[in-house]
């Protein structure tokens, strides 16, 4: 008997090692950098070390993009600029007229997958032609469309719990051309909703684009 239970684990351990291998880094195709030289000093409390590398997402081979073309909703449903359109429609330069700017205060935007579905990875792209970090940015993942049940939270920046959600513990980051990709750990979910509080610049809030990658539900 304690042969078998050796072997059944030595076999667990193989089989989750030949996943692993199996696995390949996610792409994410960035824009052009829209500013060059120094940008001028941010100061914020929890703000990521410049330079910081980020790791590569490491995800199943199957992985594809799901949100490209999908619904967007949001809290501000009359953008300042922009169409809600624009955030899912594969655009993520940057430049005028490619980005929704929503009102001040905690305002989300909600992409619609159509279905349920393992999410590998969420990428965000919020305005990044000049150095700026957006305030208490929080990204969730449910398969109820009023996030009241079954949220997963995957990202929350929110160090001193100003959007009343509870404090999280990622760093903030300066917006560039790479935005923020955020592993999703294979989170279920049919919508991805992202918040955001304002920026240093402003008190509003901008998204270019949102791409979510994953495994559409079967």
């Amino acid at each position: 008997m304690r042969n078998r239970l050796l072997n059944l684990a030595l076999a667990s351990l193989a089989l989750a090692a030949t996943a692993s291998a199996a696995n390949v880094p996610l792409k994410v195709e960035y824009p052009k950098p829209l500013f060059a030289g120094t940008p001028r000093p941010v100061s914020v409390a929890n703000l990521e070390p410049a330079g910081t590398k980020r790791p590569d997402i490491m995800v199943s081979p199957d992985v594809k993009l799901l949100s490209k073309g999908k619904k967007v909703t949001s809290s501000d449903a009359l953008p300042v600029i922009g169409e809600l359109t624009f955030i899912t429609d594969g655009d993520k330069s940057g430049i005028d007229g490619a980005y929704v700017e929503l009102g001040p205060g905690v305002q989300w935007v909600q992409v619609d997958l159509g279905a349920s579905a393992k999410i590998a990875a969420v990428a965000l792209w919020h305005f990044h032609s000049q150095a700026r970090v957006y305030h208490d940015v929080i990204i969730q993942i449910s398969d109820d469309a009023g996030f009241k049940k079954g949220v997963t939270t995957i990202f929350n920046n929110d160090d001193d719990n100003s959007a009343k959600m509870g404090k999280g513990k990622d760093l903030s980051y300066v917006e560039v051309n790479h935005g923020r990709v955020v592993d999703a750990k294979n989170a279920t979910g049919r919508y991805v909703r992202l918040f955001s509080n304002g920026n240093t610049s402003d008190e509003l809030n901008h998204y270019c684009e949102v791409e979510v990658f994953g495994v559409a539900g079967k």
